[in-house]
């Protein structure tokens, strides 16, 4: 095997696969968090992807491999009994020689290993409005597949992620403290937030009320988190799994469209830039209920538009709480960057307030029972 680290990779490649087996493993895609390997074997083999999970990111190691395994291994035997093909259709655990999902190296460093899904391949960016329904149809099939998967077995790998009455009381603390001498600076943008703090309790109170039910959530619903057939251009599966947790569907459907259905970036200076595309909207919607095949409630399908204006406005409200603390959360490239990314949400929930009557329609279009 020729690569880069040979024995460290070596040593983790062993506790999955013959040694003999193993032609090359090289760097792989383009994330940011972990280190990822194409591992190429002997003719014939499959190949497979090897990653090492960044623990400084995922600290909670043992619940995020729990609630990747538990997954994984519900939607394989899904869609096995469905007569898919799960090899294609899922991401799949490679076992170590004892049977286990993940190894720990002597470093304590975790690895998994999957199968590579051959002729599948991914995109980075939304380059044309099918795009966008696509990736809803990818989001939704991923809902509806898990849609009696028991949510509340998953554990909670990053506490109170969306739990936006929170995100609202630590802006509220930030304010108290002042600790960068801002907030005489951020008046206009904390008193919309303050307006809308009733929007904030929307959907955890219905959660608490039993009115939304808890879901299994993706919460990176990105376009390249999924792979199409390379051949038919059909959606194959979702992968990057790392952050499924216990959760609401109308989180992962208004993530999607606060940063995919934003006519500016999500950094954008020029507000008069920054908008809700109705179209993509549609799109999206479109695709989300087509993947989700009637496995929402009739609260959820209700509440997707207020999904979107819930996961934009907390996610200003992260940005400045974390410009308001010194921005020690994201990383900027600029002393005002978290302002300028929280002004940009502001201005989308705002749009957002202004056709709010259209997004209602368009779940309506395809939701005539409502």
């Amino acid at each position: 095997m020729q690569s880069e680290n040979e024995g460290y990779l070596l040593k983790a490649l062993k506790a999955f696969l013959p040694e003999e087996t193993v032609k090359s493993c090289s760097r792989f895609g383009n994330g940011h968090i972990n280190d990822t390997y194409l591992v190429t074997c002997t003719e014939g083999a499959p190949r497979y992807i090897l990653q090492r999970i960044n623990q400084d990111v995922f600290q909670n190691i043992d619940a995020l491999n729990h609630n990747v395994e538990r997954v994984t291994e519900f939607l394989h035997d899904k869609i096995t009994a469905q007569g898919g093909d799960p090899n294609r259709e899922t991401v799949v655990l490679i076992p170590t020689k004892d049977g286990r999902k993940h190894y720990f190296d002597e470093q304590g460093e975790c690895w998994r290993l999957t199968l590579y899904i051959e002729d599948s391949v991914c995109y980075d960016q939304v380059e044309k409005p099918e795009d966008f329904y696509q990736s809803g149809k990818a989001f939704g099939q991923f809902q509806g597949m898990l849609a009696d998967f028991p949510a509340d077995e998953l554990v909670e790998t990053i506490p109170d992620f969306h739990d936006t009455p929170k995100r609202f009381q630590a802006l509220m603390r930030a304010v108290e403290t002042d600790r960068m001498g801002y907030v005489s600076a951020v008046r206009d943008e904390l008193d919309f937030v303050r307006r809308r703090e009733a929007d904030t309790h929307a959907a955890m109170d219905m959660l608490k009320r039993g009115e939304l039910p808890l879901r299994v959530t993706h919460n990176d619903t990105k376009l390249n988190n999924i792979m199409f057939d390379e051949k038919d251009g059909r959606v194959l599966c979702v992968v990057d799994l790392d952050t499924i947790m216990p959760g609401l569907s109308i989180f992962d459907f208004g993530d999607s469209i606060r940063f995919g259905a934003n006519t500016g970036a999500e950094d954008e200076q020029d507000l008069s830039k920054v908008s809700l595309s109705l179209e993509l909207f549609e799109y999206y919607v479109r695709g989300f209920l087509d993947g989700c095949g009637g496995s929402l409630t009739k609260a959820e399908l209700q509440m997707l538009p207020m999904g979107a204006k819930l996961m934009t406005l907390e996610c200003g409200i992260r940005f400045l709480t974390d410009y308001l603390e010194g921005s020690v959360y994201f990383k900027t490239a600029y002393p005002e960057h978290n302002l300028v990314r929280a002004r940009s949400q502001f201005a989308l929930v705002a749009d957002m307030e202004r056709k709010w009557d259209e997004m209602q329609k368009i779940v309506e279009k395809y939701v005539p029972e409502l």
